[in-house]
C-alpha cells in the first residue's frame, strides 16, 4: 500500500511539475532564440527556481543563460551578478569567465576586469582576448586620466525615460535635429522582446530662440508599425535615409535601408534601397557629403566576425547603388561594427566593441590614407566612456555635435552634446636676478611672435607677467632692465591640443661684475680650446647677439703654479682664442678685447662656490697662500682649479654696429 501511495504521488505531483519545468524552458530558450532576451530572462529564472539543486548541469545552464540575457540586453550590472554565479559554479563554461571580465569593464571597476581577463588567460590561453582585454582597460584607466579637451553635456531637453540615439541634423543651421526613440509617442504599439521598450520611430526637434530643444515629434510619413531609427541626410538635406526592422512573435526579422525625398516641407513616402536584392540585413545608413558613397552594417557571410561595416559607391547622384564591399580589416574586426557616420572631411566615424576601447561601443575616427587603407583612433574620454557610446554626428566645417551614450547607467540610450572649446593658451612668467634669484621689478618683457605680432609688458614688483598666446605660434620672450643683460626664453603652442597654461622664468645678469663664463677648458699648459667649451662659448654668442650694444672684456686667468710672466701670456693667448673663435661665429671684432690677467686675480669664492665646495668659505679669496693651508692635495687642487677660470665683463653699452 505505502508503495502504491508514493507511486499515487510522483504521477500526480512530480511528473507535472518536470513537464512544467520543461516547458518554462523550452519557452525560455525560445524567447532566447527570436532575439527576445528581454522576455526570456523571466523564463529563465522561472525555470530555474523550479530546477531541483541536485541537477547541478541543468541549474548551472540556466545561471549562464540567464547572464547571458542580461548581457544581451545591456544591462551589465546584472550580467555581473549573474556570470559571477556562473563561474562559481562547479559545471561553469569558460566564456563565463570572459563575459564576467567584460562585464566588470563595462561597469568601470577597470582593475577587478584585469583580474578577471588574467583568470581567463589561464583557462583560454590562446585566445587574445584575454590581453586585449587587459589592455583596453589599461588605456581607459590612462584616458580616464587624461581626458580630451572635448566639453560634453545631456540633452536634457530631448531625453526621455526611454532610448534616445541615432541623431542626425536636418537643416543647414542645425536647428532641426531628427534621433531614433521608442518613447510613449512612437507610432508602434507593441514592445520590443530584446529590449523590453516599444518600437523606435524617428522624432524631430527644433531649437529655438533661446537655443532650448522643443518638444520632439514624430516625423510625418516616415514611420510605421514597426521600427525605424538611425537617419541619415544628404548634404543638402534633400535625401533621408533611415533603417526599418520588422519584428514578429517568435520570429527573427531583418532590416532594411529605407530612402525619402524632401518635398516642399515634407518627404515622400519611403522606398525601400536594395542594396541585397534577396535578403534583409543592412541598417544603420550613412550618406557621404558626395552623396556617391552609402555606409551600412551588415552581418552577411563573408565578413570579419559579428556585424562589419561596407560601403556602396556609385558614380553619379541618382544611379542605383551598386553591390558594396566589405570596409576591410582596418575597420572591422571579429567584434560589432556599427552606426557609421561619414563627414564631410572624408572622414568615418563608427562604434565598435572589437577594437581596443573603454567599455562596450566605443566611438572611433577612421581617416582614409592615399593607398586605401585607414588609420582608426578611438575618440577617448570624456566621448567614450565604460558604457556604450555609438552614434556621433557633426555639425558641417566645426568640432561640435551630438552622440549617443548608456554612460548613465540605467540601460536607456541618451543623447549628448559634445563641442571642442577653442584652444586658450596663457603664459605667466618671472624675471630674477640670475645670482641672488630676486625678483626684478619694472623689467621690461617683449613678446616676438613668429605670427608677426610684438607686444611688452612690464613686471609687477614680483617680477611677474603675463600675456595670452595664440595657437600654432612660436614665441620668444626677451626681457630688459638697466644695469642687465638682456635675458631670453622660448616657448610655443605648436602641437599643443588641449589648452594650456605655460610658466616661464627669465634670468638677467647683472653687468656691474664679471661674469664667468663655466666649463671652458684648456689642455695644460695650451690655449687652443677643447670642443667641451664650445657649449659655454655658444651661449655667449647668443648673449651677445641678444644685447647687441654691448662691448665686452674676455678676461682669462691661471693659476698660481709657474712664473708670473709665464702665467700672464698663457692666460692672454687664452682670451684670444675665445675672441677668435667668437668672431668665428660671427660676432664682431670691435666688440671684444681679450685680457690676461695671469695669476693676478685669484678668485673670491661665492655663494655659488660654498655649495659646491663647502670647505670654501664665502668672502675667502684664493691666494696661493691660502691655498697651501688647506689640508689636502684634494683640496688644493679644487682651489687651483677654480683660479683656471675665464670671465668677462661688459665694458660698454651703448656699442652702435657701423654695419647698420
Amino acid at each position: 500500500m505505502k508503495q502504491l501511495t508514493f507511486i499515487i504521488f510522483f504521477i500526480i505531483v512530480l511528473i507535472p511539475d518536470s513537464f512544467s519545468q520543461r516547458r518554462k524552458a523550452e519557452r525560455a530558450y525560445g524567447s532566447f532564440e527570436a532575439g527576445e532576451y528581454y522576455q526570456a530572462i523571466d523564463h529563465f529564472k522561472s525555470a530555474y527556481s523550479k530546477t531541483r539543486r541536485s541537477d547541478r548541469e541543468e541549474r548551472s545552464e540556466l545561471i549562464f543563460m540567464i547572464a547571458e540575457s542580461y548581457r544581451l540586453t545591456n544591462d551589465p550590472r546584472n550580467a555581473e551578478t549573474w556570470y559571477r554565479q556562473s563561474v562559481r559554479s562547479p559545471l561553469s563554461r569558460p566564456e563565463s569567465q570572459l563575459w564576467l571580465a567584460e562585464s566588470l569593464k563595462k561597469n568601470g571597476k577597470y582593475q577587478q576586469a584585469i583580474d578577471e581577463f588574467r583568470k581567463y588567460k589561464q583557462i583560454a590561453p590562446s585566445d587574445p582576448k584575454a590581453d586585449q582585454g587587459i589592455r583596453s582597460c589599461e588605456l581607459a584607466m590612462e584616458w580616464t586620466r587624461n581626458p580630451e579637451a572635448y566639453r560634453v553635456e545631456e540633452l536634457r531637453d530631448i531625453n526621455s525615460r526611454a532610448s534616445d540615439f541615432g541623431p542626425a541634423f536636418a537643416r543647414d543651421d542645425f536647428g532641426l535635429l531628427y534621433f531614433t526613440s521608442s518613447r510613449d509617442e512612437a507610432t508602434g504599439n507593441k514592445t520590443h522582446g530584446a529590449t523590453g521598450q516599444g518600437f523606435t520611430d524617428i522624432f524631430e526637434t527644433r531649437l529655438d530662440k533661446k537655443s532650448k530643444w522643443s518638444t520632439p515629434v514624430p516625423v510625418a510619413v516616415i514611420n510605421s508599425e514597426f521600427e525605424e531609427g538611425t537617419p541619415s541626410l544628404s548634404s543638402d538635406f534633400r535625401d533621408l535615409y533611415f533603417t526599418r526592422c520588422e519584428a514578429g512573435k517568435r520570429e527573427k526579422k531583418g532590416c532594411i535601408i529605407m530612402y525619402s525625398r524632401r518635398t516642399g516641407d515634407g518627404w515622400s513616402a519611403p522606398v525601400k534601397v536594395d542594396i541585397f536584392s534577396d535578403t534583409l540585413v543592412a541598417a544603420h545608413p550613412a550618406i557621404s557629403a558626395d552623396g556617391l558613397s552609402l555606409y551600412f552594417v551588415s552581418d552577411i557571410p563573408g565578413g570579419y566576425g559579428g556585424k562589419d561595416i561596407y560601403i556602396s559607391t556609385r558614380i553619379n547622384q541618382g544611379d542605383p547603388w551598386p553591390a558594396p564591399r566589405n570596409a576591410g580589416p582596418d575597420i572591422n574586426t571579429s567584434g560589432d561594427e556599427l552606426f557609421p557616420y561619414s563627414r564631410d572631411n572624408g572622414w568615418l566615424y563608427f562604434a565598435s566593441d572589437g577594437h581596443l576601447g573603454m567599455g562596450g561601443l566605443d566611438i572611433f575616427r577612421a581617416v582614409p590614407q592615399p593607398d586605401g587603407s585607414w588609420v582608426v583612433q578611438n575618440m577617448k574620454s570624456p566621448i567614450n566612456s565604460n558604457a556604450d557610446d555609438f552614434s556621433i554626428t557633426f555639425e558641417a566645417g566645426s568640432e561640435r555635435g551630438i552622440f549617443s551614450s548608456t554612460r548613465k547607467g540605467r540601460g536607456n540610450d541618451e543623447l549628448y552634446s559634445f563641442e571642442m572649446p577653442p584652444l586658450r593658451f596663457n603664459i605667466t612668467g618671472l624675471v630674477k636676478d640670475e645670482k641672488t634669484g630676486a625678483p626684478i621689478a619694472e623689467s621690461v618683457v617683449q613678446l616676438i611672435a613668429s605670427d608677426g605680432t610684438n607686444l611688452q609688458a612690464e613686471t609687477g614688483t614680483g617680477g611677474d607677467f603675463r600675456f595670452e598666446l595664440k595657437p600654432d605660434v612660436d614665441y620668444i620672450f626677451l626681457a630688459s632692465k638697466r644695469g642687465y643683460l638682456n635675458g631670453k626664453e622660448k616657448e610655443t603652442t605648436k602641437g599643443q591640443e588641449k589648452s594650456r597654461d605655460f610658466m616661464v622664468t627669465i634670468l638677467l645678469t647683472a653687468t656691474d661684475s664679471p661674469i664667468e663664463l663655466p666649463n671652458i677648458f684648456y689642455d695644460f699648459g695650451r690655449w687652443d680650446l677643447r670642443p667641451e667649451s664650445m657649449v659655454s662659448l655658444d651661449r655667449l654668442v647668443e648673449t651677445l647677439n641678444d644685447n647687441p650694444q654691448v662691448t665686452i672684456e674676455l678676461m682669462s686667468h691661471t693659476d698660481s703654479r709657474d712664473t708670473e710672466e709665464y702665467n700672464l701670456d698663457l692666460s692672454q693667448k687664452r682670451a684670444q682664442s675665445v675672441v677668435e673663435y667668437l668672431i668665428l661665429k660671427g660676432i664682431e671684432p670691435e666688440r671684444l678685447s681679450p685680457k690676461g690677467y695671469g695669476e693676478s686675480s685669484p678668485k673670491v669664492v661665492d655663494t655659488e662656490t660654498n655649495s659646491q665646495y663647502p670647505f670654501l668659505k664665502t668672502g675667502t679669496t684664493l691666494t696661493e697662500q691660502f691655498i697651501n693651508t688647506l689640508p689636502t692635495e684634494e683640496q688644493k687642487e679644487i682651489a687651483h682649479q677654480i683660479n683656471r677660470r675665464t670671465e668677462f665683463r661688459v665694458l660698454r653699452t651703448d656699442y652702435v654696429s657701423p654695419q647698420k
